[in-house]
């Protein structure tokens, strides 16, 4: 949620804070703003709305003119999205302008206490308030008022800060929100996001909580929360910007549903190796394993579905019980969970504020960690134990693919790797369900080659719809909980997924003439039992629409239509099936008309609670 960026050097900073924020717009915003200094003096524009109307604004960004900067993409929390609200904000002197992601929790008492020495308050948002402290705080010394104001806050923030009396100087400050300093030549950057940075340099350092920047033309210092130097590593970032532009398709979301054999292949061949697995970043033993007696799957959205599905495959081939947790309830309870439980955090971003939480919770309670990230350096991998890489490439649509069936590779290949080492497969098994891991990219391409058109036909009768209904069992219930997640999120559509056993408790009192039911029956094991529940609907009117394999003849005949996938082993047809759902739920949205890649009200990365 949000992305703020922050410029410095010998280039004029509103184009390239305009073209950073742009790269950004996928993270979820309702207005956005830059400031820039010049000539002592801080010069604002922001705007309600999409950023094409802080371009208008800004004549493309030829004003306002300056060499140093702060840029903003806003998701209201605190406050109406319009112009006042909208950042950046400006101290009451006019000295300090402010971008901020995040949330101060204590603002309240902070803006009380400043309104009672005179401070004025033109916004509703917690975030003027820190310009106001800052400034409560200067006396000539910009980082000890930075420093100064900062201790004073509670909550979750990364900052971006500019006074007028330094003109080449940003300062940029991070607790418990993604920020990335930008390192170029005689210019350097910071930002929320790597994709802001990467058509200027491919060199970042990841500031860790309670760190902060002093950002010049000429070099950078990073700071401890004392104010103490720090020597920090310096990245390279392995992706190019082509990596995250659209590549001729009409959507970000179809190209990385396009992308999805060639990321799952990715996330695989480099960790199998002479015919095992090779987990490089996870060095528990068999013996380690042994000693666990538990594991925890926590999540949030897809990556939560991702856990039903892999939870499977944990569970079947481990025969350790596995439980599946959103993170925002577990970090609320009070969990089960002790030096015998293995903690398995799933986050696409690494950043979700959630599912840090529940992390967070699980080491405080002796859980060894494992995550599984797509963001190398995210804050989500540096805390935990152990970290798998999706190795997915950058995912700019809101709604997730190629993020949730990488993710989907990283669970079924620690499934196998842990039943290897615990002895609970001979090697002839081993080596056939590494075989069918290893065969899922080509599966995922036929998946995609047999159902583009189909799918784009079918929207065309379903796309009116206002309710649509998902269906499945086990490994099949798992699929259906993310088929019906795509299309409510891009489509607007409202869509359900029940256990498809659950339909007499009460479910079935939903369905009448013409409501479509999407059945997903990919579970050989459950056909007979699912093709029962297709002619329970039926029988109530129900439009079915069946997702299964060509074999399958009884679910084709009870279906009124069908989407096909190529057959796979039980274990892992989750990764396969979810393709025709997410291509189904693009072209409706397509056909009502919906911005596909940014849904309203959604952010990729959810970095507040």
């Amino acid at each position: 949620m949000c992305g703020i960026i922050g410029y410095t050097g010998s280039q004029s900073a509103a184009p390239i804070l305009l073209d950073g924020l742009g790269k950004m717009e996928y993270r979820g915003y309702d207005s956005a703003g830059i400031a820039v200094l010049h000539e002592g003096e801080i010069e604002v524009e922001k705007a309600q709305g999409r950023l094409v109307n802080l371009l208008e604004r800004t004549d493309n960004g030829k004003k306002p003119v300056g060499f140093t900067g702060i840029g903003h993409t806003r998701w209201a929390t605190h406050g109406a999205p319009n112009d006042i609200n909208s950042h950046p904000h400006v101290s009451g002197d006019g000295r300090f302008a402010i971008v901020h992601n995040g949330i101060i929790e204590n603002y309240a008492q902070i803006k009380e206490e400043l309104a009672a020495k005179g401070h004025v308050f033109v916004s509703e948002t917690d975030t003027e308030v820190v310009a106001h402290l800052i400034e409560a705080n200067y006396s000539g010394d910009f980082k000890a008022a930075v420093m100064k104001a900062v201790s004073r806050l509670e909550g979750a923030y990364a900052l971006g800060i500019v006074c007028a009396d330094f003109p080449g100087t940003v300062f940029a400050v991070r607790q418990a929100a993604p920020l990335i300093i930008g390192l170029g030549i005689g210019e350097n950057f910071f930002a929320s996001d790597v994709t802001a940075l990467v058509s200027y340099t491919k060199n970042v350092i990841y500031l860790d909580d309670g760190e902060f920047a002093e950002v010049r033309p000429d070099g950078f210092t990073i700071y401890d929360s004392i104010g103490r130097p720090l020597e920090k590593p310096v990245s390279r970032v392995a992706w190019s910007i082509e990596a995250a532009e659209k590549g001729g398709y009409e959507h970000f979301m179809l190209k990385e549903i396009m992308e999805q054999p060639a990321a799952v292949k990715e996330a695989i061949a480099p960790r199998v190796k002479g015919g095992e697995i090779k987990l490089d970043d996870f060095e528990l033993s068999g013996e380690d394993l042994r000693d666990i007696n538990k594991i925890v799957i926590t999540a949030c959205g897809s990556a939560y579905h991702a856990g039903c599905c892999g939870r499977y495959a944990i569970e079947k081939l481990t025969r350790i019980p596995v439980e599946v947790k959103l993170a925002s309830e577990l970090r609320y309870e009070d969990p089960i969970i002790d030096e015998h439980t293995l903690m398995i955090i799933v986050s696409q971003s690494g950043e979700t504020a959630d599912t840090k939480a529940a992390l967070e919770e699980g080491k405080r309670r002796g859980a060894t960690t494992l995550a599984l990230v797509n963001v190398v350096g995210s804050s989500i991998a540096r805390l935990a134990d152990h970290v798998l890489y999706e190795w997915a490439g950058p995912e700019i649509a809101v709604a997730t693919t190629k993020g949730f069936t990488t993710q989907l590779a990283l669970l079924y290949l620690f499934a196998l790797y842990a039943a290897g080492k615990l002895k609970r497969i001979d090697d002839f098994e081993y080596a056939r369900l590494l075989g069918e891991i290893c065969s899922l990219p080509k599966r995922i391409q036929n998946a995609i080659d047999m159902n583009s058109a189909a799918a784009e036909r079918l929207a065309e009768k379903y796309h009116g719809s206002t309710s649509m209904y998902f269906i499945g069992r086990n490994t099949d219930y798992a699929v259906a909980l993310e088929g019906a997640l795509k299309m409510k999120e891009i489509s607007y559509v409202h869509a359900e997924a029940y256990a498809a056993g659950e339909l007499k408790h009460g479910t079935i009192a939903l369905i009448e003439e013409g409501t479509p039911v999407i059945a997903v029956c990919c579970n050989e094991d459950l056909l007979e039992k699912t093709a029962s529940n297709i002619l329970e609907v039926k029988a109530r009117g129900a439009e079915v629409l069946a997702l299964s394999f060509r074999e399958n003849r009884d679910i084709i005949a009870h279906a009124d239509d069908v989407l096909f996938i190529p057959r796979t082993e039980t274990f892992f047809s989750e990764a396969v099936a979810i393709v025709p759902l997410q291509l189904l739920a693009y072209y409706v949205a397509r056909d009502n008309g919906c911005d596909i890649d940014k849904p309203r009200n959604l952010a990729k990365s959810v970095t507040v609670e």
